[in-house]
């Protein structure tokens, strides 16, 4: 499986709670960059599954919406996520060529560190995307492809 994660873009500080805070216009810029990078590398994910708080979700839809590509909303997404648990949740997807998630930090560099498993540190930047080839969906076994921010897209 190619595995892409995405970090949600850059978002507004000010929101009534820290799930409901939106992307910034900035944010916004990041999104639809990582959008147009994907479809001039014809990175094309069978499917999107994207945390529920708002910058992720909004950063999700952005980039679902310019590539054509199913979204899907999963509470294990939202921040707080355990590497295990995302390995175990996206068991349902391992037949899927390409799954794109979208989510936080610390949670994906943690992530990022399980699939690897040599204790390598990567900190994924706001709008980011990473990719890796997983062979299966345990730890220590995936290849890292590249690590992109989005101002080199």
């Amino acid at each position: 499986m190619d595995l892409y994660l995405l970090r949600h873009a850059n978002a507004d500080t000010k929101a009534e709670t820290d799930a409901a805070r939106p992307l910034s216009p900035k944010g916004v810029a990041q999104s639809e960059k990582v959008a147009r990078f994907c479809e001039a590398h014809q990175i094309l994910p069978t499917i999107i599954l994207t945390s529920p708080l708002v910058r992720a979700k909004q950063t999700a839809e952005i980039v679902a919406a310019h590539l054509q590509v199913k979204l899907e909303t999963v509470a294990w997404l939202a921040s707080g996520m355990q590497p295990e648990n995302a390995l175990r949740s996206l068991r349902p997807h391992e037949e899927s060529e390409r799954v794109m998630i979208v989510g936080h930090e610390p949670d994906f560099s943690e992530l990022a560190a399980h699939l690897l498993g040599d204790g390598t540190q990567l900190h994924l930047r706001k709008g980011s995307l990473t990719h890796f080839v997983v062979a299966e969906l345990t730890a220590g076994v995936a290849r890292l492809e590249f690590s992109l921010p989005p101002s080199l897209m």
